[in-house]
């Protein structure tokens, strides 16, 4: 196992990268079956590639496991027209990388920093790579979101977010927790309310 500086190179076989992708695109899936997403809505993903291996959080980044979760999610996103935005580490503040487009269509203003595998991770170093525009925004407010490894994603919702449960339990060996988003009720046990907006 080679694993310097916090970054693991330990090199992952071919099966288990393509087994990460298939995970992770199956979460993206189940999620959406439940979700009530639309095209251009926003579904943010936060990844820690440590705890995919088993490995505390923020302790050794990988840049391909990174790439295969990355692979795996933007593509079901793609083919959904959901917009992805992935959440940097706590060591650039949870920003976001998502496409110009959906930074511009929703009014989130660009910060300048380029993630890094130590500093942003390696899901986002790799959507940063991988996406045609991208740009990274401070916060969102997304419609739904896939939490792999514990990441914290509840401050880039709108509100109310409301857990979703799905059959993909982990990715690797993270925890994964998923989210949906829907409007406040509001008028009390009087009101009545919009069973599609549940």
């Amino acid at each position: 196992m080679m694993q310097k500086a916090g970054i693991n190179e330990t090199l992952m076989n071919k099966e288990e990268l393509d087994a990460l992708k298939e995970q992770a695109g199956q979460a993206v899936r189940e999620l959406l079956d439940v979700a009530k997403m639309k095209p251009g809505d926003i579904l943010v993903v936060g990844c820690s590639s440590s705890e995919i291996v088993s490995s505390r959080i923020g302790s050794y980044s990988s840049k391909e496991i990174g790439e295969a979760v990355y692979q795996g999610i933007g593509r079901e996103c793609e083919k959904n027209q959901i917009f992805l935005a992935a959440q940097c580490c706590e060591h650039l503040n949870r920003a976001l990388i998502l496409e110009k487009e959906a930074a511009n269509k929703y009014g989130y203003a660009a910060v300048n920093v380029v993630p890094q595998l130590k500093a942003g991770g390696s899901f986002a170093t790799a959507a940063y790579r991988g996406m045609k525009e991208p740009v990274a925004v401070e916060q969102i407010g997304a419609h739904g979101g896939i939490d792999i490894g514990d990441t914290l994603i509840g401050m880039h919702l709108r509100q109310v977010a409301v857990p979703v449960r799905i059959a993909t339990k982990k990715i690797g060996e993270a925890h994964v927790v998923c989210a949906r988003v829907r409007p406040k009720f509001i008028g009390g046990v009087r009101a009545d309310y919009d069973k599609e907006m549940l």
